[in-house]
This record gives structure tokens, sequence and C-alpha cells, in this order.
């Protein structure tokens, strides 16, 4: 067993075990990878106010999301193809979610089923979606996360057209990868993720049964690139809160005139986020975006963040901005890549260990007590 010190590790980590295409389509950013690169070096270069001699015992990272109790103030991200990092992740990262008490948010484009999920779990997780131009999916897959009682919709708003990233053109990214040279010598370097691979789950769970023409990766991969709908507006959010009827998260949100505008639709929280640097390139960073949405309508719902979270700081630095939760996309892809879902767990061990010490060094014994006076130069 390598050790394990923190979130970095275990990327190094699962680049060594994770084939390159799959690898390189979790760790990038769209064009210049300009807002990827800006999503980690924004939340570096803001500082926290070290405190003394303030009595920090008896600690606590408890809060809640939405209502729902959380251990600390973090939901796991929906992320695409999390089950091609390691077999059948999803349901593993799911499991690791609920053991360690926090939510789990599955993806429309998983490659485990909301079924599969809600067969391994047995508290509710939440499901992410989006508006395809086929509206007659959407009311399915909302009926889907009804049957398996989901206790929030997430809806992701910023990927009406897909922003290019050029690693994946260059690696021929597919499910499964194509078998050029490149990537025949790369699985070469990892029988175990092969191995592994035979026995998990291996197309788009979610979509198979619903496209005309067959289930194989390919059809559902042609069907899906021609559903992403540039038609999407605040008609649709409001038809789409409707027909779910619980709890809305409304993701993508980056804008304060779009921050009013998702509290209008009656949002009961929005996710401060630019898809992780995936969409928009040279768009703000999270973090940048995040105070002046907090100002605009924090009263009002709660805002959360989302974007270039590495270590429990970063957790500490967008809740002293104002945000109530924070998603983790990219480091809980880490830990699965790297050991499954004891890396998920390892992962979430150090965040809430590097949380729970950084208040103690902040003079802050509750995470609800978290303010910009935590920050340096901010009140």
């Amino acid at each position: 067993m390598p050790v394990i010190t923190c979130v970095e590790d275990l990327r190094l980590l699962a680049k060594k075990r994770v084939p390159k295409a799959f690898y390189d389509y979790a760790d990038s950013g769209s064009y210049t990878e300009s807002t990827y690169r800006a999503n980690t070096e924004d939340l570096a270069a803001l500082k926290l106010r070290q405190r003394v001699a303030i009595n920090v015992d008896h600690r606590s990272t408890r809060t809640t999301m939405v209502g729902q109790d959380v251990t600390m103030p973090v939901a796991i991200a929906p992320t695409g193809l999390t089950g091609m990092q390691w077999a059948n992740g999803e349901m593993l990262g799911a499991i690791a979610a609920e053991k360690f008490g926090i939510p789990f948010t599955l993806s429309t484009m998983s490659i485990c089923s909301i079924e599969d999920v809600a067969s391994v779990t047995t508290k509710p997780f939440w499901f992410q979606l989006y508006v395809m131009r086929d509206r007659g999916f959407v009311k399915e897959m909302i009926q889907r996360a009804k049957n398996a009682k989901c206790s929030a919709l997430v809806l992701t708003l910023d990927l009406q057209i897909l922003g290019q990233r050029h690693k994946d053109i260059r690696n021929g990214m597919s499910v499964p990868p194509k078998l050029t040279l490149a990537n025949i010598l790369d699985l070469a370097t990892k029988p175990a993720w092969a191995l592994r691979a035979l026995t998990g789950r291996k197309t788009f769970g979610n979509l198979v049964g619903h496209v005309k023409g067959g289930d194989g990766i390919l059809t559902l991969s042609q069907w899906t690139a021609s559903q992403f709908d540039p038609t999407l507006n605040w008609d649709d959010v409001a038809w789409i809160k409707k027909e779910w009827g619980g709890k809305l998260v409304l993701k993508g949100i980056l804008d304060v005139e779009d921050a009013r505008l998702a509290v209008a639709a009656g949002a009961d929280a929005i996710v401060v986020s630019n898809h992780g640097g995936r969409q928009l390139d040279g768009a703000m960073s999270s973090i940048q975006a995040l105070p002046a949405i907090v100002d605009a309508v924090g009263h009002q719902t709660e805002v959360w963040f989302d974007g270039g979270i590495r270590t429990g700081q970063d957790i500490l630095k967008a809740t002293a901005l104002g945000a109530k939760g924070s998603m983790i996309g990219r480091a809980f892809l880490y830990g699965l890549g790297a050991m499954g879902e004891e890396g998920v767990t390892k992962m979430l061990e150090i965040l809430y260990k590097e949380l729970d010490v950084s208040m103690a060094l902040t003079g802050t014994k509750d995470i609800r007590e978290v303010g910009r006076h935590n920050l340096v130069g901010l009140k």
C-alpha cells in the first residue's frame, strides 16, 4: 500500500492505474485550459487568517445541505463515465459517500444506472439531470429518480453545447477505448484495470433501453452527442421543477444576473460552477465568482461552490466566502481511480482532517461560524 498523505498523492496513483484516455478525460479542461487552471490557482491565492490562544476543543464540521445532515459541507459532484475510472465506480462512490455521511450525486452520463446505485445504498442520493432535446427522455429520468427515492435533483445548465477538450480528441476518447496502437500499449501496462473492467458495467446505464436502434456504446454515444439542447431556457427549468416536485439544485451559475434568475425559478440551492473549466475557457474561476453571487442571493437560497477543490483548506476558503456547501468532482475521481471505494474513503478522510485542523488553526470551533473574517484582508 503506498503512503497517501494528500489528494495529490491519489491523483498521481490514479494517473498510473487508469488508462490514459479516461484519466485525461477526468483531468482536463477545454481549449487552453486557462479556466481549469484558474480554479485551483485562485483558491491557492486566498490566505487563511491564523489565530492563537482560542479554545478550539470539541470542533464540529457538521451542517446541512438542502435540509440534509452532512458530516462536512461537501457533496460528491456528478461526473460522467465514472465507472471507467474503476469498474462500477458510481456504485462504489455512492457506498463510500453514504458511509462517510455526505451526499452522492449520480450523473445522467454515468456507467452505472440510477437503479444500480439504488441497489447498493440505503439512504437517498441525488441525481443530476441534463436537458436533452428528447423531453420524453428527460421526463423518464425524472420519474426514475423519483422511483429511486432520490432526495434532490441537480440540474446542470452549462452544457447546452460541448466545449472542446483537446486531450479527448488526441486520445480518441471513447467507451470502450478505441483500439489504437497507443491505447493498446497503454492498456497492456494496466492489467488490473483491464481485469476489473471485464466484470463491470460497460455502457451508459441510464440510456440503455431508451435509444431506438440498439444499446451499444457507439449508438448511445452518437445519440447523446446529438441530444444536448442549445434551446434550453428558464421555461424548461420551470417545467422540470414542476415535473420533479422536490428539492431542485441548479448547477453552472457563474453570473449574478443568472443567480437572480435561478432564485426566481425556485432553486433550493445554486452551485457556483464553470463545469470544472471544461466548458467556457476564459471564464472566471468559480471562487472569483462566488462572493458577488453570495452577496446577491445568499439570503434567498443556499449558494454552493464547485471548482478546484483539492484540500480541506479549499473547502474552508469557499465556506468563508459564503458557500453553504461544496461539491467535489476531480478529487473524487482521483481517489476512485487510485484505489476504488477505499480511495474515495481515503480522499474524504484527507479532506475532513485538513478541514478540521485548519478550522482549529484559524480559531474556529464550528463550521457554521466560518466567515470572511477567516481570510486575510477580508471582513
